[in-house]
């Protein structure tokens, strides 16, 4: 295998930490090109003091300048800031593969740039792929990307399937897809229970170190949602096909169900290198400092079918997916604005899917026809949600 050379979008984050530990036991296999955080100016500095990369980009374009000054006594990296910089460096012809991990909508453009700039797109940040659905597979098909999935559940769908038939599971005798889920933090609290949860609870995952808007997603099952959607685009299917299981170990990521009875399943620890790793070497296996899963200790696995009552995320997304167009920008759009007033203690937990679905309710479904049609239809239903949590009652 030659040396790749990355470009990491979000590297401060859970993903972007863990795929410099796979990196850093690989040195003769991997090179840094480029490092880029939002606003964590001082991570980011000692990051590219270990790394020594090219360019450094500040999400933050007020951050760019404090970044520059930490690291003025190395003249050699270039420092950057706002979305045109990470668009920059996601397409620069000197890195040949991008792990795509800034969170949210925010990483929609960047990671678009990488996939039309022909890369190897690890793909970790599933908002991209909700938001712009067609659009986004369609600019990997022109360009001729490479989109390897690193959510541990969608790249547990890739081990599973034949590698020549991912966009055709029918050529491939798929009959189902079998989406496995933790159940989060809230699995088995009453209905009474979670409005009283607080942000530091719902964050509080019981298998996986995450960020907070990823886990409180977790803990709500809209992160099963937007999953949903994703393996929808990634794989060729539709919700019909594709079964949520909560299974609560954590340690069968996904399963494939073929035709002749036969249910692939991926395995391992709950640790986000291994889906980081299989992106990076594929098709080669490399170490990703995972250890070995003791089955023993383990002892048994649990399923339980998600309870959509208590959990009504999942179902708002399988309808936005169904409903098609912007819809599921406006799905996405309104959890984000939710989730933040909820981890800044101005809304309720169980209020998160009744913006969304007020959200959902009161902006117009428009085709997704173009990337600025989408990005505008986030910004409108970003200032509903926003007016819809000022209507709650306080």
């Amino acid at each position: 295998m030659s040396k790749r050379h990355l470009t990491i979008l979000g590297a401060t984050g859970s993903i972007g930490l863990s795929t410099l530990d796979v990196v850093r036991r690989h040195p003769n296999r991997f090179s840094v090109y480029a490092l880029s955080a939002a606003t964590r100016v001082e991570e980011l500095a000692a990051l590219c003091r270990e790394f020594h990369p090219k360019v450094a980009v500040m999400a933050d374009p007020g951050a760019g300048g404090a970044l520059a000054e930490l690291l003025a006594d190395l003249p050699d990296i270039r420092v950057l800031s706002g979305t045109e910089g990470l668009c920059e460096v996601a397409s620069d012809p000197e890195a040949d593969t991008v792990m795509a991990s800034i969170v949210g909508a925010a990483g929609l453009q960047p990671t678009l740039a990488a996939v039309r700039a022909g890369k190897r797109v690890l793909l970790a940040n599933k908002e991209a792929l909700v938001m712009s659905g067609q659009l986004f597979m369609d600019a990997v098909a022109e360009s001729g990307a490479e989109l390897l999935p690193i959510d541990s559940e969608h790249n547990a769908m890739f081990q599973c399937m034949p590698a020549d038939k991912i966009r055709d599971p029918e050529a491939a005798g798929i009959t189902r897809i079998l989406l496995t889920a933790s159940g989060g933090p809230f699995r088995n609290h009453s209905a009474e229970a979670l409005r009283s949860v607080s942000p530091d609870e719902a964050c509080a995952h019981p298998n996986w170190s995450m960020g907070r808007k990823i886990s409180v997603d977790s803990a709500t099952l809209m992160n099963k949602g937007l999953e949903l959607i994703e393996a929808c685009w990634l794989f060729n299917s539709k919700p019909d096909n594709i079964e949520v299981h909560v299974h609560p170990e954590s340690i069968i990521h996904s399963m494939v169900e073929y035709a002749d009875g036969s249910v692939l399943a991926q395995m391992g620890s709950p640790d986000m290198r291994t889906p980081i790793a299989n992106g990076l070497a594929w098709p080669e296996r490399i170490d990703a400092g995972v250890p070995s899963l003791d089955l023993f200790t383990i002892g048994q696995f649990n399923f339980e079918r998600p309870d959509l009552v208590r959990f009504p995320c999942l179902r708002l997304a399988a309808e936005a997916f169904e409903w098609g167009g912007t819809a599921p920008a406006v799905l996405n759009a309104a959890n984000e604005v939710a989730v933040a007033a909820f981890l800044d203690g101005n809304l309720c937990f169980t209020d998160i899917p009744v913006i969304i679905e007020r959200t959902l309710a009161t902006i117009t479904v428009a085709p997704a026809d173009s990337f600025e049609t989408i990005l505008a239809k986030d910004a409108e239903a970003r200032e509903c949600a926003r007016e819809q949590i000022d209507l709650l009652p306080v």
